[in-house]
Parts: C-alpha cells; structure tokens; sequence
C-alpha cells in the first residue's frame, strides 16, 4: 500500500480588481438599502470577506469608497438606463417613453421599489459634503445633457421643431426622479405610468400654446 502524497497548501491568490470589486459590490448593495451613514466599514469589511488593510489599499476612507461608488457604479447605472436608450431611439419622446415603460416593468416583475439609485443618493449626500455633491451634480448634468443633444438630433431631422431640449431634459429627468420616489414612498411602480402620461400630455399642450403664440404674432392686421 503506496503513501498518499502530503496536500500541498493552498496558494493565494492574488486579485486586487476582484477584491475591489468585490468591495464596491458590497458598499453599492449597502448604500442603497441603508444609506451612507448606516453603512459602517465594519459591516462592509465582514460582507465583502475583506481585511481593513485590502480595503484601505483601495479606498483609503468611507468617502473615497462611496465616491467610487457614485463615480463608477451609479453613473454607469444611469448610462445604461438612461443614456443609451435614448440615444439608441428613434427620437428623444420615444426614448423617454421607452425607459419609463422598461423601469415600470421591471419594478412590476421585481415587486418592490428600491427607488432610483442617483435620487436616493442625491437626498442624501448633496447636503453633507461638497465633493459628493459635485459627483451627483455631474451624473445629472450628464443625463439631461444626453436627452437635450437627442432634442436637438431631432430638430436637425426636421421634427420638435416647437420644443426646448433643455427644458424638456430637465422636465423629463425631474417628472423621473419625482415618480422614482414616489414609487418607493408608496411601493407602487404605477406611479411611473401616471407620471409618463402627465409628462406627454403636459409636452403635448406646451407645444400647442407656443404654435397658436406664433400663429398670432404672425396673423395678418
């Protein structure tokens, strides 16, 4: 009877882009479901299964960790929902449309409502601390930027000749983040529906009174 050969002990490996991951993972997860200030390191250390040496190799302190996640991880959330969607449509309405209809099925499948990830941020962090502030400010700025260049892509076609991009960007990311968080105050997505339709109903008339302005400024004496 042969002898076994000894076990050779476990090799560590050595992945600092997971484990930095593996934290923003985490800290995502805690800051939307407690918030910055009831997510301590401690309990985002044990549930990302890190030392505090690994994770003050990558974030030196609770700010610069919620920074990147804000920077990194809510940005990228609202490219996907927002930004590429509407870029992607065949005019800012239908894009606008489309991600309003694409949320509120997914809250419906999900069966609850988390609230949007910059909105629950924004109320807050905007208040506590300047750097945040700029980070948050910066996500919006992006997002009504990238609906206003589609108005405009629009106009260059030869349609919303009658709208203002940056006053409907700003009517669209504000009726949004308005009914993200009323959804969550009362767990119900069908709020989004109801905001989607006054949205468009309130474009709608806006468009009608500035055309019967026009039409009257230029009615023969």
């Amino acid at each position: 009877m042969t002898a076994r050969p000894k076990a050779q002990p476990g090799k560590r490996t050595n992945d600092p882009e997971g484990l930095r991951k593996r934290v923003l993972d985490v800290a995502e997860a805690s800051l939307q479901a407690r918030g910055y200030h009831a997510s301590s390191l401690g309990d985002l250390m044990a549930a990302a299964c890190v030392t505090g040496g690994a994770l003050h190799h990558h974030f030196p302190t609770k700010k610069a960790l919620a920074l990147a996640v804000i920077e990194e991880r809510v940005a990228a959330a609202v490219e996907e929902t927002w930004i590429a969607p509407v870029q992607a449509a065949g005019s800012a309405r239908e894009g606008v449309r489309s991600v309003f209809e694409a949320v509120t099925a997914e809250l419906e499948q999900q069966g609850f409502v988390r609230g949007c990830p910059l909105n629950n941020l924004a109320h807050e962090l905007s208040l506590a601390d300047p750097d945040f502030r700029t980070a948050l400010a910066g996500i919006f700025s992006a997002w009504r930027q990238a609906i206003a260049d589609k108005v405009r892509a629009d106009q260059q076609a030869g349609r919303e000749q009658d709208t203002d991009p940056q006053r409907f960007a700003a009517l669209a990311v504000a009726t949004y983040s308005g009914a993200m968080s009323m959804a969550k105050t009362a767990q119900d997505s069908a709020v989004l529906r109801d905001c989607l339709s006054a949205l468009e109903q309130g474009v709608s008339s806006a468009r009608a009174k500035r055309r019967r302005r026009v039409l009257r400024r230029h009615r023969p004496l």
